[in-house]
């Protein structure tokens, strides 16, 4: 490549894209699905509640470093936060999968393990009857 093929390249702007959209979109689903707040999971990665708020939005650009903590806290590889990356055309969530990450903030909500086995139980049971 030359100098002039460089110079005529498109340059990355400041601002997100929809890969980060992407990103962050990956970040929240797997911060409720472990029934952690945006707080918590603020003060986990040692940002400010905003500034979680602005990653999760794909407001602001998320740095490798910060990656790579994120992904440690939520215990999922690098890779997660981008699968579905290739075919994704748009960060919204359907009414389905806003249904799972419910369900799965609830569920980690509930206190008592028992209660939680009743439920993991019953949804096996139900799952079954298709």
């Amino acid at each position: 490549m030359t100098l002039e093929t460089l110079k005529d390249t498109k340059r990355p702007t400041n601002r997100a894209t929809d890969t980060d959209r992407h990103v962050g979109v990956r970040i929240r689903e797997r911060r409720i699905m472990l029934g952690l707040s945006q707080q918590q999971m603020a003060d986990l990665i040692g940002v400010t509640y905003q500034q979680a708020h602005k990653y999760e939005r794909g407001i602001n650009r998320i740095s490798a470093g910060r990656l790579f903590e994120i992904s440690q806290v939520l215990g999922v590889p690098i890779g997660y936060f981008f699968e579905g990356l290739e075919n994704q055309r748009s960060p919204e969530l359907s009414a389905r999968q806003r249904m799972c990450l419910e369900l799965a903030r609830n569920f980690t909500s509930i206190g008592n393990e028992r209660h939680q086995e009743a439920l993991s139980h019953l949804a096996r049971v139900l799952a079954a009857e298709i």
